[in-house]
């Protein structure tokens, strides 16, 4: 695995390429991964905000790490990269069947992991077709934020967890897609970023997005979230999916449903904005999503350091679900959608 840090990537041959060779038009966020021919570039997101660094993965296993030790995460962004696992071993002349179960087995919780590997293995070409999943990830996200955007009024105050963000995607986002095309129309926008323990996604990466995209941001840790609503701080809720069941039920990063039940019980609006990709029709509902576990040692240890005593235990769910009756509408690329039945079928 080739890594370069700073503004710049290495391309394994000693040369370097500047970030804004790599970005789409004038983005401030460069794309999270792309196709490099014989190799698949990514931003390891596990080293910022310290450090911008540009990692390359050449072989099945190497994409796979970068799943599962989250230097690429989001949904759209591992279904992205799970269909360029594919490529990868299309290209070295492997087993692609083999290789994508190897890729679904990374994280089980993502409906879009397997439904990036599946089209890639269906593909007569799997190489163009992992390509085209990443350009239809970005466009889709353009879209997404465009109808998501109608929602936020100038002045709102936003509140967001987890990042699902440029960075969770292959690029733009789509929570805060939705945040980007409403300031991107001149409105004024406030985001509270919850910092969204155990790996701070929320500290580390959306506001790291946002200082790039100079959208107004304040950082709060997760337990502030219902001070906020209480003194009438909040005027809408924002969050991404990594799973939309058939009756709506959505997992997403774990705290999301508390902050979907405070919502509820402020009066806030809560909406979830994701690609129709990460809807899963074979899912009945939210107690049939698999929550993945993590490693516990995310919740006793903190950059290295650890905070919690040797020997306690520790539970590490990476995901909650909240229920559908909790949702005030579901953004997708084909709209918004204020009964979950009606994105079900703009999907199909």
């Amino acid at each position: 695995m080739t890594r370069s840090r700073g503004a710049g990537a290495v391309d394994g041959e000693g040369g370097r390429t500047k970030e804004s060779e790599h970005a789409v038009t004038d983005d401030p966020i460069p794309p999270t991964l792309e196709w490099a021919g014989d190799r698949v570039r990514y931003i390891d997101q596990r080293l910022l905000p310290g450090e911008l660094v540009v990692a390359e993965a050449r072989t099945v296993p190497e994409v796979c790490d970068a799943i599962a030790t989250l230097a690429v995460r989001g949904a759209p962004a591992i279904g992205a990269m799970g269909a360029f696992g594919v490529a990868l071993a299309a290209v070295r002349g492997e087993d692609t069947a083999a290789a994508g179960e190897a890729l679904i087995a990374t994280r089980p919780t993502a409906v879009n992991l397997a439904w990036g590997v599946q089209r890639a293995l269906a593909a007569d070409d799997p190489v163009a077709e992992a390509c085209r999943i990443a350009e239809q990830d970005v466009a889709t996200n353009r879209a997404l934020g465009g109808h998501g955007a109608a929602l936020v009024p100038d002045g709102a105050r936003v509140l967001t967890h987890c990042n699902a963000g440029a960075l969770a995607c292959v690029g733009y986002g789509t929570a805060l897609g939705v945040i980007r095309a409403a300031h991107e129309a001149g409105r004024a926008v406030h985001v509270w970023v919850d910092e969204t323990r155990p790996v701070l996604q929320g500290a580390r990466l959306t506001a790291w997005e946002l200082q790039r995209l100079g959208i107004d941001a304040t950082l709060v840790a997760d337990v502030m979230a219902a001070s906020l609503m209480a003194s009438d701080e909040v005027d809408l809720v924002v969050v991404g999916a990594d799973r939309i069941a058939a009756n709506g039920d959505t997992a997403n990063k774990i705290g999301t449903y508390g902050v979907a039940v405070l919502a509820h019980h402020h009066g806030v609006p809560f909406y979830v904005a994701a690609p129709s990709s990460t809807i899963d029709p074979a899912t009945p509902n939210g107690g049939a999503i698999l929550v993945e576990r993590r490693d516990p040692e995310e919740v006793c240890v903190v950059a290295g350091r650890r905070i919690a005593p040797e020997g306690i235990r520790a539970e590490n769910r990476a995901f909650d679900v909240t229920p559908a009756e909790l949702v005030t509408a579901w953004i997708t690329e084909a709209g918004v959608f204020h009964r979950f039945a009606d994105a079900l079928a703009a999907r199909s």
